[in-house]
C-alpha cells in the first residue's frame, strides 16, 4: 500500500493549487479526481478566459464581497495569500491578462493558460495525479505511525497523514459536480450548512412573466436590491431579460442574497429623476409620445413595453394624466417583482453553503478531525461574481498547504 503525506481529493482550482504548493514545500502529494479532465470550471469560466481574481478584494473586510454564516472566517487566508500574490504568479508564468471593470481580471487568451500554470506548479512539486479515479471510501487509521487516513480508490488503497477535500459544490453538474465533500464531512460528524445554488438566474411564473417574455435578450444597467430596510443588499450592474426570467450580472449577484418568497426591487433608470422629467416635459407642452420620451434613458423595446402597460399613456406626454405619469415613474424607479425560483444547479455558477466554518480553523482550514481539511467551494464561503470565488480557492488552498507543511 502506498503512503503519501497528503491526498487531495478534487483536481479543480483549489485542489491543484494546494497540491502544487504542498509539493513544493516538501510533502509527498497525491491528487485524485473522478473526472477525466482537470479544472473544468476554470476552463469554462469567464467566457473561456478565466476571471481569475479581483483587484478590489479587501482582505480586511471580507463581508463586503463574501457571504456565509461567518464571512469573517475567510479573512485570515485572504490576508496571507492576496490577489496581488496570485497576480505575481500569473506574471511569472508569462500569462497576459487585462482588467475589464470593477477590478475583474481576465486572461487575454484562454483559460487553458491557467490550467497549464497549475499543472506546471504541481509538476514542480512532484505531485502524483490519478485521473480519472474515483475515491470509494475515506476512513481513519488506528495505531502508531504517520498515517491517519486510509483512502480507497479505483486504483487501490493509499494511506496519508492529511486528506484535503477540494471537491467543490453542486453547480454545473454537467462537468462532474457532486456532493462528495459534504457527505464526507457528515461521515466524520462535521456540520454542513444546507447548500443552495448561487450566482444563478431567477425565474418567474409562466403567466406572470408573459408580459415580459417579449423582452428576452434585452440588457440594461440597473440598481437592484433585496432584503429588508435594515438588511438590504444593493448592486449596480447590468440586467438581462430571458424567456423564463431575469439574468445578467445584476441578478446573479442578488441571487446569492435572495430568499424564496422575497421580492427584488429594481431601478430601471438609475441616476434619472423620471418623475420630475415627465412632469417637466408635460409642463413644457411636449408632444412626444411617452415611449419616445422614455427611450432617451432606456432601450426602445423596454420604453415601448412599459408605456404600453397603460392605455392612458398611448398618447403625447402633454395629454397624459398626472396620476398615470407618476405611476409610470414609480414602476421604473422601483419595480418590485417576486421570483418563483431559480434556474437551479444547471445554471448556477457557484454553491452557497457547505461545510460549516464553525468546524474549521480559519488559519489552517483543518477540521475538528485532525488531519482532515476542507478548502474552496466545499466550505460555507461564497464570493461575489467577478473573480472572488477563484481568489478564495487560491487563498484557502495556500493556507491549507502551509499548515500541512508546518
Amino acid at each position: 500500500m502506498q503512503h503519501f503525506d497528503t491526498v487531495v481529493i478534487g483536481a479543480g482550482a483549489a485542489g491543484l493549487f494546494c497540491a502544487g504548493i504542498a509539493g513544493q514545500l516538501g510533502l509527498s502529494v497525491l491528487v485524485v479526481d473522478h473526472a477525466a479532465k482537470v479544472a473544468e470550471k476554470i476552463r469554462i469560466s469567464g467566457g473561456g478566459r478565466c476571471n481569475f481574481t479581483n483587484r478590489e478584494l479587501d482582505p480586511r473586510a471580507p463581508h463586503r464581497h463574501f457571504l456565509g454564516e461567518n464571512p469573517q472566517f475567510c479573512r485570515s487566508a485572504l490576508s496571507r495569500y492576496t490577489a496581488q500574490d496570485f497576480i505575481a504568479l500569473v506574471q511569472r508564468h508569462g500569462i497576459p491578462f487585462h482588467e475589464k471593470h470593477k477590478g475583474q481580471l481576465f486572461g487575454d487568451r484562454s483559460s487553458e493558460d491557467f490550467i497549464r500554470m497549475l499543472l506546471a506548479e504541481c509538476e514542480a512539486g512532484g505531485v502524483t495525479r490519478w485521473q480519472p479515479c474515483a475515491v470509494r471510501e475515506v476512513g481513519g487509521v488506528e495505531g502508531p505511525g504517520p498515517a491517519r487516513f486510509r483512502v480507497a480508490t479505483d486504483r487501490g488503497e493509499v494511506t496519508a497523514r492529511h486528506v484535503v477535500v477540494a471537491t467543490g459544490g453542486l453547480s454545473i453538474p454537467q462537468i462532474g459536480a457532486t456532493d462528495f465533500g459534504w457527505r464526507l464531512a457528515r461521515q466524520f460528524g462535521l456540520p454542513v450548512v444546507e447548500p443552495r445554488p448561487a450566482l444563478v438566474p431567477l425565474t418567474f411564473d409562466g403567466e406572470g412573466w408573459k408580459p415580459y417574455a417579449q423582452l428576452a435578450g434585452l440588457a440594461l444597467p440597473v440598481r437592484i436590491a433585496t432584503g429588508t430596510k435594515k438588511a438590504r443588499t444593493v448592486f449596480d450592474e447590468d440586467l438581462l431579460f430571458t424567456h423564463r426570467g431575469l439574468s445578467g450580472p445584476a441578478v446573479l449577484q442578488i441571487s446569492s442574497y435572495w430568499a424564496p418568497g422575497q421580492p427584488i426591487r429594481m431601478d430601471l433608470v438609475p441616476g434619472v429623476e423620471v418623475a420630475q422629467a415627465l412632469a417637466d416635459a408635460k409642463a413644457a407642452g411636449a408632444r412626444k409620445q411617452v415611449a419616445n420620451l422614455l427611450a432617451q434613458w432606456m432601450p426602445t423595446r423596454l420604453a415601448d413595453a412599459w408605456a404600453g402597460r397603460d392605455p392612458g399613456l398611448q398618447r403625447p406626454v402633454v395629454e397624459c394624466a398626472d396620476k398615470a405619469l407618476s405611476a409610470l415613474a414609480g414602476t421604473l424607479a422601483d419595480w418590485e417583482i417576486t421570483p418563483t425560483g431559480t434556474e437551479g444547479w444547471r445554471k448556477a455558477e457557484v454553491t452557497a453553503g457547505g461545510v460549516a466554518t464553525s468546524a474549521l480553523s480559519q488559519q489552517t482550514l483543518e477540521s475538528r478531525v485532525a488531519g482532515l481539511y476542507f478548502i474552496g467551494e466545499t466550505v460555507d464561503i461564497t464570493g461575489w461574481l467577478g473573480g472572488y470565488n477563484f481568489q478564495w480557492a487560491w487563498s484557502s488552498g495556500y493556507a491549507c498547504a502551509q499548515a500541512m507543511a508546518a
